[in-house]
């Protein structure tokens, strides 16, 4: 999506109004948990400026969904039941705002959802089926049988009843961060960033809105805001309210995601990192105080243990190397020495005589150690080639 910007002064287009946001509040307060900001003192000095942080991962559901939900099914007619189509987040929103007003709620998701996320949508009172490989499919699903049983559809961004909940967290942000310069919003479907750019143009309408979306979105680990284009509804609210939308790459969200974890000690799942990614990678303007908008943190522990690794190996904390030695003892031995002289944990040892393009007397070593960042991955590569061994970086 290429920048959008909106202009000081113009008026503003016929998009959601303060009162549809005043009301969703309303609406929503018995549902949605108050998740305050926070500042981090520590990812403010590695950011360079004031760092604030919005925690819907702590919302319930562990995700913002829940109040655009919320919003669309408290203003439904009495007895009318919904349904919705997800992989996770929106399909637990919909599935507690459903049980909150006694409606039935029919949630499809594809058979490959992950396990935590189908039976914590269970859990919280909705019917799971499982059809399709993907989210477009169960999509498909869910509004055939909206056609076929009378339920409401419940999109998951394109709605303007959803947006205006979605924008509940705007109207908090402009009490919670009163010297605040801009905020930084994660952007998939668009439906978050069009609720909250909406309300601050209304209640604040000198801070900006950054909204971050991942460089390719047909491969990224984001899956949260994995969402080829958002519809003509949130493009148009982009268009009017949001500043610019800047782009970060798959490295720089797991290290955003690992710096949560060790710094904020908060669990996050990768759609939930790209604005904290935005603004340590230096893409959002400005020096004053950042809002990042931390939109989730519904993630799979098995996931989780990935996205660490990756994240850590972003960050020049791994360093794997290939290194070949002479098959004749204590070649192993000298290796190791060496590692250890230069103050190295070693995580991982593979050696190898077969398989591999070696000389007959040659053995590969490939060896995982602890390094602190970049510029020590170097010195270490460095150090090693300078004792005599053949040294390839494999990553």
């Amino acid at each position: 999506m290429p920048p959008a910007r909106r202009t000081r002064g113009d008026t503003l287009p016929a998009v959601i109004g303060l009162r549809e946001l005043q009301e969703a509040r309303e609406r929503v307060a018995s549902v949605v948990r108050p998740t305050p900001v926070d500042r981090s003192h520590s990812l403010t000095r590695l950011a360079g400026r004031p760092l604030l942080l919005k925690p819907e991962y702590r919302q319930r559901t562990g995700s913002f969904k829940v109040r655009g939900a919320a919003n669309l099914i408290a203003g439904l007619p009495p007895g009318m039941d919904v349904v919705a189509a997800s992989a996770g987040n929106h399909a637990q929103g919909v599935a507690l705002a459903a049980a909150a007003t006694g409606r039935r709620a029919t949630v499809f998701m594809p058979v490959q959802a992950s396990l935590p996320k189908v039976q914590a949508t269970r859990d919280y009172g909705a019917e799971v089926r499982l059809v399709g490989d993907t989210v477009g499919e169960s999509l498909e699903a869910a509004r055939a049988w909206a056609e076929e049983t009378g339920a409401v559809y419940v999109h998951p961004f394109d709605d303007e009843r959803v947006i205006a909940g979605q924008g509940t967290i705007g109207l908090e942000l402009a009490e919670e961060a009163p010297d605040a310069e801009v905020v930084v919003v994660p952007v998939g479907g668009g439906g978050l960033v069009s609720g909250i750019a909406a309300a601050l143009a209304h209640s604040r309408p000198s801070l900006q809105v950054v909204g971050v979306e991942v460089e390719d979105r047909a491969a990224t680990m984001a899956d949260g805001i994995a969402v080829q284009e958002p519809s003509d509804l949130t493009r148009a609210h982009i268009e009017a309210y949001v500043e610019q939308v800047v782009q970060v790459s798959e490295e720089e969200i797991s290290r955003a995601l690992l710096l949560l974890l060790e710094r904020a000690k908060a669990v996050v799942e990768p759609a939930g990192a790209v604005g904290l990614a935005a603004v340590l990678a230096g893409r959002v303007p400005g020096t004053g105080p950042a809002v990042v908008v931390l939109s989730g943190g519904n993630v799979d522990p098995l996931l989780l243990i990935k996205l660490v690794d990756h994240g850590l190996s972003a960050a020049g904390r791994y360093l794997i190397l290939r290194v070949v030695l002479a098959d004749h003892p204590g070649a192993l031995a000298g290796l190791t020495d060496a590692v250890a002289s230069l103050g190295l944990n070693v995580l991982d040892v593979e050696h190898h005589r077969a398989g591999v393009h070696l000389g007959v007397d040659e053995v590969e070593v490939v060896l995982t150690v602890e390094t602190r960042d970049p510029e020590h991955r170097d010195e270490v590569v460095a150090a090693l080639r300078n004792r005599g061994f053949r040294v390839d970086l494999l990553r």
